[in-house]
């Protein structure tokens, strides 16, 4: 009983002094902190028979002292954010930054699907004198809007361009175009030759549909004032916008444009080697049969306002008869950036086509796109 009583009052000692050492902790100079935590140490093991609150107090103790960056992460990863909402923003990075790379440090950051943006202060301008090459063209679109029947508050509907949400993964910029760029007349004139030049984007409406589109600028023919390229600079033109899809592409029900079901058909039986397959053999082994019949035809009414076309027939016209759909669309430059010393340019750009057409059998909605672009003069 006396060694429980002294062994009790020696904890309650420790467990005292301990919590005057925290009372005065931050006012210690970094010595005396260190000491304070050797000596709280100490009185730890001595207060290993004490109840929870000494613990508790430990617990504080090593929290109080603890590393700012072990505080600030403990914080994030409590709020559910971890280290990763700590990265900084990303800025405008220059070509010879993205060729300084290698494969592995560029790998899962998204920067090879972003543009370069021109080096240098930007000032100056590139002459255009006869033909020359621009190369290396790449476009980021930042904005994508779909058109779509807005109502108004006054109970009006009108056509406008709503914010989308971008389905696609970071694979929907166009990169490493290149075409001849001339000065024809006194107005520069580009024309796209090469590169990649398409990509397959999808994106979301706030009511939850979703728009794929074709983002390209295939067989673009951009001219505009100028014999040369400055800040300032505007040249646009058209483009082609090939379809979503492909002729070897099969809706839900099998039906393409080059294989598949002409209409939406349910599949044959196949035959099993049980009786009844002589008759099945001839369902499925089909042949042209030409037998003489004979027919006798009477008048009995007439109406040549007839229209034998019913409703619903044009859409499942459109339905069955795939077709590969190559609609117009527009695209504007403007150069914000010019490197005269290694020939680098680059801008904003919008761009207004069609979204896909499900080979045919849908109408297009207008996507219109807003970004940045680069290329380079050779």
């Amino acid at each position: 009983g006396v060694r429980r009583a002294r062994r009790s009052r020696g904890a309650r000692a420790s467990e005292e002094l301990a919590r005057s050492l925290l009372v005065d902790h931050r006012n210690q100079t970094p010595v005396a902190k260190m000491k304070a935590a050797v000596l709280a140490a100490v009185l730890g093991s001595a207060a290993a028979f004490a109840p929870a609150p000494a613990r508790r107090g430990q617990v504080a103790m090593a929290a109080e002292g603890g590393n700012p960056m072990q505080k600030v992460a403990a914080a994030a990863l409590a709020a559910g954010l971890g280290l990763s909402g700590l990265t900084a923003p990303a800025n405008a990075i220059t070509k010879d930054e993205i060729n300084s790379l290698t494969y592995l440090q560029v790998k899962g950051t998204g920067l090879a699907n972003r543009c370069a943006e021109a080096a240098g202060e930007g000032a100056g301008e590139i002459g255009i004198n006869g033909k020359k090459q621009l190369v290396d063209m790449c476009l980021e679109p930042k904005q994508f809007l779909v058109e779509e029947e807005v109502a108004k508050k006054n109970g009006d509907v009108v056509k406008d361009f709503v914010k989308t949400k971008l389905m696609t993964r970071q694979t929907y910029t166009l990169d490493g175009v290149s075409g001849t760029i001339s000065n024809e007349g006194g107005k520069i004139k580009f024309t796209e030759e090469d590169g990649i030049d398409y990509a397959a984007t999808t994106v979301q409406l706030p009511g939850g549909e979703r728009v794929p589109f074709l983002f390209t600028v295939k067989e673009l023919v951009a001219s505009g004032s100028g014999s040369s390229l400055k800040v300032g600079t505007q040249f646009g033109g058209d483009f082609k916008v090939p379809s979503y899809r492909t002729g070897l592409f099969l809706d839900p029900k099998g039906r393409g444009m080059t294989t598949g079901y002409d209409m939406a058909v349910a599949l044959p039986g196949l035959q099993n080697g049980q009786e009844g397959d002589a008759e099945l053999f001839n369902e499925n082994n089909k042949k042209f049969d030409v037998i003489p019949g004979k027919i006798e035809f009477e008048v009995t009414k007439v109406n040549v306002e007839l229209d034998l076309a019913q409703e619903g027939d044009a859409e499942l016209f459109n339905e069955n008869n795939k077709k590969f759909d190559v609609i117009p669309g527009k695209i504007e430059f403007e150069v914000t950036k010019v490197n005269v010393e290694d020939g680098e340019v680059s801008g904003v750009f919008v761009s207004k086509q069609p979204s896909d057409t499900d080979l045919g059998s849908k109408v297009p909605k207008t996507v219109l796109l807003k970004g940045i672009w680069y290329g380079r003069i050779e």
